[in-house]
Order: C-alpha cells, then structure tokens, then sequence
C-alpha cells in the first residue's frame, strides 16, 4: 500500500551521517537524525503524521477562534477541524500533495499553489526548501500571494524535539523567551504577561514533569540573531531548534494530553511560527501580504 503521506524524499550529508526525510504530503519533515540519534520524534512511514509532527502550518499557526475571522470588512469561515475546542487548527497545507521541484543528496524544494476556498479565497504559491549544512538542517518557506487583494498571512512549524534516552523528565531545557502568552481554558491567547517561574527556562534546567502548551515572545537573540529552543537530553546531546527574525514567536508543547498515547510526552514540541494563535483575529503580528508580494521565513535544526 502506498504511503499515506505520499513520496518520501531522503536528504543525506555522509560527512556528518545525518539524514531527513520529508514527505510529499505537507512538505512534512519525518524524520531528522544525526549518526543514529534523533534530533526530532519520528513516526513510521505508514503512519499519518500524529500530532502535527514535522508540519508546515499555514496560512495560520495554531488556532483560529471558531474558524471565524474578518478581513477588510469581508467575515470568513473555513472549517473547524478541533472540534473539542471549535477551533481552525494549522492552515490549509498540512494534508495537501506538494510537488517537486528540485532534489540533491543534500537539498529538496517543494511547492504547492493553494487553492482559493470560501473560507481563504486567496492562491498562495508557496515554495519549501530544505538544506542540509553538515549536521544542520536548514528550511526556508516562501509564500507569495497570486492573487488581485491583500490576503491574512502566517506561518509556523511543527518539530517534536527528541529528549534522548532517558524521556522528557529526565531532558533540560533552554528556551530563549522573556513573556508568555496566558492562554484559556481553549488555548486561545488571553494575554501577555512576564514569565511564571515554572514556565522560565531562560537558563538551563531541568524540564522535569512541567506540562506546557503554551506560546512565548519577547524572544531574545544570540549574537547571529537567532533565537533558541534547545533540548538536552540525558546522554548530553542536545537537540535544537532556531529561527531568525524572519519570526518572533514560540510554541512549547509537552504532549501531555495529545490523543496518540504512544507520542504522549515523548518530546517536545519547539515552534517557530511568526504570530501566536488567533491573529487572523487580533491581528497581533499579523503578515497583510498584498497581491505579489513574498513573505519568506527561515529557521533550522541541529544536534550538538
């Protein structure tokens, strides 16, 4: 039986024994591992992704309230698809074919052109390009709008970073954040505030049993600019994941409540995206991305 994410295409760098894997369906990264140890949770090619992992999420990251918003005084509405909370989860490219566009050993470009639907009745000609540096994986996603009015744009990813050996309890954590969104009783966002101290991993410690689904900002920066999220595991490596200021916004979730129990709380989830959740509704950090114009991001994986 044919997989049912589609043609799996495999990036290798034989100097550094790391190899990704991303699939046809969603631009997805399946799986990402450097001599054998995993930089994020993988899933078998059999299996549909299951929790978002290795998604691109867009034209929205996250939830949009009710699958309602209003846009230049137009109201839409695209389907709900987490019904428990009545929310719009991750866009419309998720569960879509990408096609190829050009493949090495060590780079992979995608593409898909959505298509125009009552709920987001603009074409978006997005292009994904994954490269292998070594024993880092760069990706870079270009969205420009093929249509004759300005369209509602965002953009995240879904890696599940891998703890190592010994779980999540037993992983450290460094987050580069100084404010979290409070979120509600549906995860939606309900304000910003300064950083609980058991949601403050500003300095490495030990993640232990916190259970996050929660979004940061007021992300702070290394000296190249970027903004981490890096995961140490109990055989001390450390899997990370960066962005550079093409975003401003981290995702954290622990899986603690995800329904495929045998992915519940095996890593974690470290999002870059380039708004929180409901901006098609707050318009927080919103992209207002005008008939051809590109909106581009870039963000990486590494294990150290």
């Amino acid at each position: 039986m044919p997989s049912p994410t589609g043609s799996q295409f495999v990036l290798h760098d034989a100097d550094s024994n790391a190899t990704a894997v991303v699939t046809e369906v969603g631009a997805s990264l399946r799986s990402f591992a450097v001599a054998g140890r995993d930089v994020v949770v993988s899933y078998p090619e059999s299996d549909l992704s299951p929790a978002g992992h290795g998604a691109i999420l867009a034209p929205w990251p996250n939830r949009l309230d009710h699958g309602r918003y209003t846009w230049d005084g137009e109201t839409y509405q695209v389907p709900i698809t987490e019904v428990e909370r009545s929310t719009a989860l991750h866009g419309l490219v998720q569960h879509v074919r990408w096609s190829l566009v050009d493949a090495t050993t060590t780079q992979l470009v995608l593409a898909v052109d959505t298509v125009p639907v009552g709920g987001y009745p603009w074409q978006l000609e997005m292009l994904a390009t994954y490269t292998l540096h070594g024993a880092d994986l760069v990706i870079e996603v270009d969205a420009t709008n093929a249509s004759a009015t300005a369209a509602p744009y965002g953009i995240g990813f879904h890696p599940w970073l891998h703890p190592g050996p010994g779980g999540l309890n037993a992983a450290s954590l460094r987050l580069d954040a100084t404010q979290w969104v409070r979120p509600d009783e549906r995860l939606l966002p309900a304000g910003v505030e300064d950083l609980p101290a058991d949601f403050d991993f500003r300095t490495e410690r030990a993640y232990g049993t916190t259970d996050l689904d929660d979004a940061f900002v007021g992300v702070t920066r290394d000296a190249d600019g970027l903004s981490w999220i890096r995961l140490t595991g109990d055989d001390g490596r450390t899997a990370a994941v960066w962005m550079d200021d093409s975003m401003d916004t981290w995702q954290v979730c622990s899986g603690d409540h995800i329904g495929a129990v045998p992915y519940r709380r095996a890593g974690l989830a470290a999002e870059p995206m380039s708004c929180i959740a409901d901006a098609f509704n707050s318009e927080d950090r919103l992209v207002r991305l005008e008939p051809g114009a590109t909106a581009s991001v870039r963000w990486g994986l590494s294990l150290r």
